[in-house]
């Protein structure tokens, strides 16, 4: 560490120190240097000091020490202003250090921090004494530690010495003891193992005895469940052929019941209305009916003649309506596409419906139109108006199918009239006993 020349009491700035600062000096002087800063204004400061200003003391000597002792050392304004606080708060040690007369009794170190700050004449012998004081002092420090060290390992010696003996001697006498326990041991070590043997051989034994009971067990087990599972599969045969049996039964009487009773008052209206139709007179004739008279509402022969209609007349499907028990099947996008083809699909269905509800409002007959499902591309919700059942065939299905299952499920005698422009269904419809009509004739009725 090499000082700059300059000014201060005698000409100790003029001295150099030739090895480095003592570390108890460097402390020291690290110190005074941070009471100091408290007495110096921020300008005072050296730039790389500036920052811990605001610190404390204990915490620029903590953060700061390396950075303050380069500052002493480099420069020599800022070691002067902190030599002008110490004099300020030493005056006594300060003045007895200019007069090159140390207090005798006066910490070394101190003296040495204090003459490297304040730089008097033979500063650096003081520092170079007090850093051979307190290495002697280390010295002395260190031998008497090692000397007490010594007093007290040799005194831990002989206690462990005397602890060893006492132990070893214990030890002795334990491992007499284990001997012997552990001959006693071996032996009941022997008898335990041929116990165990002979327990080994009768566990194997039964083990042996257990797995052919288990074996004789799942084998009785397995032939019980499979015997199970056949009866059980025979009686749940037996109880869907029953069911079947019995479901059967019933749909074909229902069925049945349903056709000869529909058939039947088909009979009774069609008989009602040929007689209204042909004004048949009671069974037991009167007198006054015997005069050759005309009664009103009587229908003359000439009067059936005119009945005789087109085929295209849409009157004809009022006069087929008419008869009991009518059954009108309309095959609707047949009649839509025909009558209104260039509307969406779903406004076709919804403009026939609901003429189609008027209809069956009108006539009483019994209603039922039937789409194509395959001209869907979704499933329809809709709400079938008053007096039409909706159909729609299913995936596979076309609707000249349905309409032709709808007409084999009628009984025998019953009106049943299909609306379609289709040859094949009229035809194939016509041979079952229905009666077809032209979409041409429903869509002049509608209109």
């Amino acid at each position: 560490m090499v000082e700059s020349a300059g000014g201060g009491p005698g000409d100790g700035a003029a001295e150099v120190l030739d090895r480095p600062l003592p570390e108890g000096v460097r402390k020291r002087v690290v110190q005074i240097v941070s009471d100091g800063f408290g007495g110096l204004t921020v300008a005072e400061l050296p730039a790389q000091l500036r920052q811990y200003a605001r610190f404390t003391p204990n915490r620029r000597v903590k953060f700061a020490g390396n950075a303050m002792a380069a500052a002493v050392e480099a420069d020599t304004l800022f070691r002067q202003r902190i030599g002008e606080r110490f004099r300020e708060a030493h005056p006594e040690l300060a003045g007895a250090l200019d007069t090159g007369a140390p207090p005798p009794a006066a910490d070394p170190l101190d003296v040495a921090a204090a003459a490297y700050v304040l730089r008097p004449t033979g500063w650096v012998k003081l520092v170079a004494a007090a850093g051979e004081e307190a290495q002697r002092a280390d010295a002395e420090r260190a031998d008497e530690e090692s000397r007490a060290e010594l007093e007290r390992l040799r005194e831990q010696l002989a206690e462990a010495r005397g602890h060893t003996k006492t132990e070893t001697e214990r030890l002795r006498a334990e491992l007499e003891s284990a001997k012997k326990e552990a001959d006693s041991m071996h032996r009941k070590l022997r008898a335990a193992l041929s116990d165990v043997k002979r327990g080994e051989a009768a566990l194997r034994k039964l083990h042996a005895e257990l797995d052919t009971v288990r074996a004789e067990g799942h084998a009785q087990v397995s032939a019980a469940e499979s015997e199970t599972r056949r009866l059980k599969s025979r009686l749940g045969e037996a109880e869907a052929a029953l069911e079947a049996t019995r479901r059967a039964a019933r749909e074909g009487r229902s069925v049945e019941d349903m056709r000869v009773r529909l058939l039947l008052d088909t009979v009774l209206d069609a008989a009602q209305g040929l007689r209204r139709e042909l004004a048949l007179p009671p069974v037991s004739v009167r007198p006054a009916e015997t005069v050759d008279a005309v009664e009103p509402g009587r229908m003359t022969p000439k009067d059936i003649a005119a009945r005789a209609l087109s085929e295209n007349d849409p009157a004809i499907l009022d006069q087929l309506l008419a008869l009991p028990q009518a059954h009108l099947v309309v095959d609707g996008y047949n009649v839509t596409k025909t009558g209104y083809p260039q509307m969406p699909l779903e406004k076709q269905r919804l403009r026939l419906l609901g003429q189609l509800s008027q209809l069956a409002a009108q006539t009483g007959a019994e209603v039922t139109c039937v789409f194509d499902g395959a001209e869907l591309a979704a499933p329809v919700l809709l709400a079938p108006p008053r007096g039409v059942r909706v159909l729609f065939s299913k995936p596979g299905v076309t609707a000249d199918e349905l309409i032709r299952q709808l007409v084999r499920a009628e009984p025998p005698g019953r009106p049943v009239i299909v609306v379609s422009t289709d040859r094949e269904v009229a035809d194939g419809i016509a041979k079952a006993g229905a009666r077809p009509v032209a979409s041409a004739v429903l869509l002049k009725r509608l209109s």
